[in-house]
């Protein structure tokens, strides 16, 4: 590549690291790491009910958990839409 062109992918090839890339992502879209706790949280409550089941069916309990951390995600996706919209036609004037 010679010195008069300028990178096609400029935004990838700067100097910034990881967890600026991260931190960045996360305040343009919020509710993506809100969704990823959430799925997380279910988890680690699903593996903690799992010993204390009773005698309900191990296929019913993680059809349970599964549907309960599908719903936490699905949910904090159309949160995350919701905000992306009211910021870019009701925050946002038009031009």
């Amino acid at each position: 590549m010679s010195s008069g062109q300028e990178p096609i992918f400029s935004e990838y090839e700067s100097d910034t690291s990881q967890t600026s890339k991260l931190l960045r992502k996360f305040k343009e879209t919020p509710f993506v790491p809100l969704g990823m706790a959430g799925f997380a949280m279910v988890v680690g409550y699903g593996l903690y009910r799992l010993k204390h089941r009773g005698d309900m069916k191990m296929s019913l309990h993680l059809i349970h958990m599964r549907v309960a951390a599908q719903g936490f995600v699905v949910g904090a996706i159309t949160c995350g839409v919701l905000y992306s919209m009211f910021r870019e036609y009701v925050v946002k004037p038009k031009e």
